[in-house]
């Protein structure tokens, strides 16, 4: 394996502990529970940040959603579609009623999914251009970094409110 595949395969475990980290131990109340009320709640970014790298993971592997085709959009039962991008608040609220384990479980099937994608890689593919809509064109390499970007930000960002919750409730 090379060196740049050992270095996401890091970066991707290191989101999932931090996803982790933002979401164990509590209930689907707190998960829903938001700062004001057009802020995101815990679980709407563990959700959407799970969705997208499920989204974008399958795409430059050329597979199938877990969402779908594992069945995780029945699990949940949301009254949204989507991966959250461009939600609005009221979308935002509508991602609820479901506890951590649920939401961990989905992000460890597709984190899981993503290292044996990683797995198989060698440092020339991620070369590839994987998206021709951008200038310059969009590398897997550069795709699967801005997936590790994107999904620590909002783990970051779940982690904060977690924090003022648990410093805010009595």
């Amino acid at each position: 394996m090379s060196a740049a595949v050992d270095l996401l395969l890091d970066a991707f475990s290191r989101v999932q502990e931090a996803v982790h980290r933002a979401g164990e131990g509590l209930t689907a109340e707190v998960l829903a529970e938001r700062l004001d009320p057009e802020a995101n709640s815990i679980g709407w970014l563990l959700w959407h940040l799970t969705r997208v790298q499920d989204d974008h993971v399958a795409d430059v592997a050329g597979r199938d959603e877990l969402w779908t085709a594992e069945g995780w959009e029945g699990r949940f039962d949301l009254p949204v579609t989507g991966i959250g991008y461009g939600h609005s608040a009221e979308e935002v609220g509508q991602v609820r009623d479901f506890g951590p384990e649920l939401v961990l479980a989905y992000y460890d099937a597709v984190h899981a999914r993503t290292l044996e994608f990683l797995g198989g890689l060698r440092d020339e593919d991620l070369d590839r251009v994987v998206d021709e809509a951008w200038d310059p064109p969009v590398t897997l390499g550069v795709r699967l970094v801005s997936v590790v970007d994107d999904c620590l930000e909002h783990a970051g960002q779940a982690a904060f409110v977690r924090g003022v919750l648990e410093r805010t409730r009595p």
